[in-house]
């Protein structure tokens, strides 16, 4: 009777080959990543006074067209 090992080596590649492709299909599915520098921003704004915080920003004009019939 024959002791047959099995064929550990191929089982081995095969492992390796599924991580390589899901780390390389977790690269290319990730949104690419900007440096905090290059991001623009609105201009800081000085609170008034007397109340009335309230202004016009970018993310209220995408409200008020979201509530447009």
């Amino acid at each position: 009777m024959q002791n047959r090992q099995p064929h550990s080596s191929r089982r081995s590649f095969f492992s390796g080959a599924a991580t390589v492709g899901a780390a390389a299909a977790a690269v290319v599915a990730l949104p690419q990543v900007i440096p905090s520098d290059a991001t623009v921003s609105e201009p800081a704004r000085v609170a008034p006074e007397k109340g009335g915080g309230y202004h016009l920003s970018a993310h209220v004009k995408q409200y008020y067209k979201t509530t447009q019939l």
